[in-house]
């Protein structure tokens, strides 16, 4: 029996993975989920990667909470505070603006 690895990934490499498989024997589940990655996805794949590993090691996020930033992509301070707030961590403004500076950079 193969092991299957788990991680989390963002949008964008989500829709970079299906983009790989031949779409003709692709499943329904894969090809909804390609389009809605394709749809929604709002940056390159390794930009993503890079990102990812920023928030991480520079505003000391998980990677749950980075990708999350990720798919989203907010522009403003009062929306990263939308989706922090739920994160039982307060952020520093300090924090947040780096956030932003960090997403709006790739």
């Amino acid at each position: 029996m193969r092991e299957v690895k788990k991680s989390v990934i963002s949008i964008p490499e989500v829709k970079e993975t299906l983009e790989k498989i031949d779409i003709e024997k692709a499943d329904q589940i894969q090809k909804r989920t390609l389009d809605y990655a394709s749809k929604f996805s709002k940056t390159e794949p390794e930009k993503a990667r890079k990102m990812r590993e920023r928030l991480v090691k520079e505003c000391s996020l998980t990677e749950e909470e980075a990708i999350e930033l990720i798919n989203i992509m907010p522009k403003s301070i009062e929306e990263v505070r939308v989706f922090t707030s739920g994160w039982k961590k307060l952020l520093s403004t300090d924090v947040v603006e780096k956030i932003i500076k960090i997403l709006t950079e790739a």
